[in-house]
């Protein structure tokens, strides 16, 4: 069966033409209120990201994701790997909340949120226009001739990509292996960490290939959240949508003439003037309906706005709505999936808040030495080995640690310290071996399960439980 003339646009992307090349895409520069409302809270977005490495609550990084040494930085709070169950509850809850935002309100997080549309439409692109030009002249400059203009302008504007896609790299560098560490490596040299700078300029170019030349593909090809929009998406989800019952009515839309009665003759609202699609920073019709393609950027809705205001038509042609109150007038309201995630998101912080109250500062690991039992000594004494590994999660200094045996009299020697206390450096772990000795009438048969508390200037600070072997009771 052959594809309808208006169905054409499935069966394509809007940046591919029919010989399968790739069709740049020469955005409209954007103007009206939702464009200024999305400059606003990109520049705080941006400042957020640029200055988040460098924030430090109570000594921590405000973020880090230090995945070569498994630490992590969440708003000032530190994660260890003994803390990765916090950090994958943390995850999931984002993950839920993406989607849930989603369902409800389609994929608005790509166009005011998303790093990638940020940093393209609101530095770069705004470079572009800077030195190139709005739509008409970009096209004018690509086909002209490699004449010294042309050149100058190239040269340029490339030359400013690098710089801020290196700057870039950077910042991403910082959330890697913190900030101090970068700015140590600065300090230092760059040839004096080679290991460093080889992912450094790997990462500059991967920035610069994304915002020169790839740009509106991250978002259609290789973006998996746009993939994930098709199923979460329903006729009730609000979305960047065009009225079609009112811009096409009966006989469609056609171009505006002046003192013609659009009514009468049964044509919509909608003049044919493209200037929706010219704006639009992924190429898309938005009038075929809700696309893969469509990252909700609000850039057309000001557009149609604003052509509407000159001839003198009501505005919202193009607005924030969903499918059935375009078809139904109906208004938005909580569905049952919806209810479903919030449920879900709700549980799911109440158990990471949950967690994260009764999480510890100072996490204490007793294991028994493998392969070893008890051993007899003198005056009745039975002897186990364990291995300690003490962790320090702050960002301050635990002197004069100690450990004791809770309710019961016995002796924990540590080996190769003659005062059984303990220095533990800040955001480190002291590892170590240590005998736990009792009398053996305390023993109550082969296993007796004991409480240790690791104290700091006398302060409790962390209990944990070891198994306590001893002879077996007849």
């Amino acid at each position: 069966m052959e594809t309808p003339d208006n169905e054409v646009f499935r069966d394509s992307i809007a940046t591919v033409t029919a010989e399968g090349k790739r069709r740049w895409v020469y955005p409209k520069k954007p103007s009206g209120p939702l464009w200024e409302k999305r400059k606003l809270v990109s520049y705080f977005l941006l400042a957020f990201l640029f200055l988040s490495p460098f924030i430090k609550v109570n000594g921590n990084q405000f973020l880090m994701f230090n995945v070569l040494e498994r630490r992590f930085n969440i708003f000032g709070m530190p994660f260890w790997p003994q803390d990765f169950h916090l950090f994958v509850i943390s995850m999931i809850i984002g993950v839920i909340f993406i989607t849930l935002f989603t369902v409800g309100f389609g994929r608005i997080f790509c166009g005011w949120i998303c790093p990638q549309t940020i940093f393209m439409e609101m530095v770069f692109r705004r470079i572009e226009y800077w030195i190139d030009g709005d739509r008409n002249k970009q096209m004018k400059l690509d086909r002209q001739k490699w004449d010294a203009e042309k050149i100058k302008k190239r040269v340029t504007k490339w030359l400013i990509f690098l710089f801020i896609s290196f700057l870039i790299s950077n910042i991403f560098l910082a959330y890697l292996i913190g900030s101090d560490k970068l700015i140590r490596y600065i300090i230092e040299g760059p040839f004096e960490h080679v290991s460093t700078l080889i992912p450094l300029v790997i990462f500059t170019g991967v920035f610069y290939f994304i915002f020169a030349w790839f740009r509106e593909q991250v978002c259609i090809i290789a973006c998996p959240y746009g993939r994930l929009q098709g199923v979460l998406l329903d006729n009730k989800s609000i979305v960047v949508a065009y009225d079609h019952k009112r811009g096409e009515a009966e006989n469609g839309r056609k171009k505006w003439r002046n003192n013609e009665d659009r009514t009468a003759l049964g044509h919509g609202d909608c003049i044919d003037c493209f200037q929706c699609v010219h704006v639009c920073p992924t190429g898309i019709d938005i009038r075929n309906g809700t696309q893969l393609e469509c990252v909700n950027c609000t850039a057309c809705i000001d557009e149609c706005d604003n052509i509407m205001d000159k001839v003198g038509l009501p505005k919202g042609l193009i607005r924030y709505a969903s499918e059935e109150e375009i078809e139904k007038k109906e208004k938005f309201r909580l569905t049952a999936r919806m209810k479903g995630y919030l449920a879900v998101l709700t549980i799911l912080i109440g158990v990471l808040l949950g967690m994260l109250a009764l999480r510890n500062d100072v996490e204490a690991k007793i294991l028994r030495l493998p392969g070893q039992r008890y051993e007899y000594k003198e005056n009745n004494i039975v002897s186990n080995v364990f291995t300690y590994s003490l962790l320090n999660k702050t960002i301050n200094d635990l002197e004069n640690v100690s450990m004791k045996i809770r309710g019961v009299e016995g002796t924990i020697k540590l080996v190769a310290h003659d005062n059984d206390q303990l220095f533990i450096p800040a955001e480190n772990a002291a590892e170590g071996t240590l005998f736990i000795e009792l009398d053996k009438k305390l023993l109550k048969g082969d296993k007796n399960k004991l409480t240790i508390d690791v104290y700091s200037n006398d302060k409790l600070i962390e209990t944990t439980e070891v198994n306590f072997l001893g002879p077996r009771s007849y």
